[in-house]
């Protein structure tokens, strides 16, 4: 399913994991293309710019995704999420929020994995994933948009931190402090130069506070969001056992 009005796709493959007995949902937020299970990309412009001017765009985008579960009527089964980049988190943040309301609460969430993610406020990181997304685009249009970008920050998180925090939380801080207690494992590498490997320690520490059962694996020396392509065997063997255990607990 694809709008022109919101910019966004949302696919679900002929035959989803989920039709099958016993078998565990799997919904991808963020960057991957996939063609196994429901997964939503997150539109670069609400990510960039909507989202850092304080502007919740991408909670339209989640309800969207949550109505088509259950559409699919996904609550009859176990569900993870696998959440890709800051991108995958910003969307994922609503996710959790509406899960609360009365609408969404039925759905059964048994584990989140988060790929690269989250990040806290790296002007640097954050730039050269828009200089990647906007990697095919005329040169003198990408620096606008990367100017604008960083002028965009500057003036929201540094110089009006304040007064926005009054308004819109930050999605690192907002996941810190979520309600959520199923499982939670954080794939990451301290090769990865958008997100730091230090701001997903604290992430972990922080959710172990609050007595969640998480976990997170070092790839040590793939880029971002290049853990798979880079040990296909040893990640896919980390999110099937994570999806296995989630689904016996």
């Amino acid at each position: 399913m694809a709008s022109a009005e919101l910019d966004y796709t949302i696919e679900i493959p002929d035959q989803p994991c989920w039709s099958q007995s016993g078998c565990c949902g799997s919904c991808l937020l963020g960057l991957l293309a996939c063609t196994h299970y429901p997964h939503l990309i997150s539109p670069w412009h609400m990510v960039f710019f909507s989202e850092s001017l304080g502007i919740p765009s991408l909670r339209v985008l989640a309800q969207k995704l949550l109505e088509l579960l259950f559409d699919y009527e996904i609550e009859k089964e176990p569900l993870l999420f696998h959440v890709f980049s800051n991108g995958g988190v910003m969307l994922y943040r609503y996710v959790l929020e509406l899960l609360q309301t009365r609408r969404f609460c039925h759905l059964r969430v048994v584990g989140t994995i988060f790929d690269s993610a989250p990040g806290d406020s790296n002007l640097v990181g954050a730039l050269r994933a828009l200089a990647a997304i906007l990697e095919r685009r005329a040169a003198m249009l990408r620096l606008l948009l990367l100017v604008a970008f960083a002028l965009v920050v500057v003036l929201f998180h540094v110089l009006l931190a304040p007064i926005t925090a009054l308004f819109h939380t930050h999605f690192y801080d907002r996941l810190q402090d979520a309600g959520s207690r199923w499982p939670e494992l954080y794939l990451y590498s301290r090769a990865d130069e958008v997100v730091l490997a230090r701001d997903i320690e604290r992430m972990v520490e922080a959710r172990l506070a609050r007595r969640v059962l998480a976990r997170s694996v070092d790839f040590v020396s793939s880029a971002h969001v290049s853990h798979l392509r880079d040990y296909p065997t040893y990640y896919t063997s980390l999110c099937v056992d994570f999806m296995r255990n989630c689904v016996r607990c």
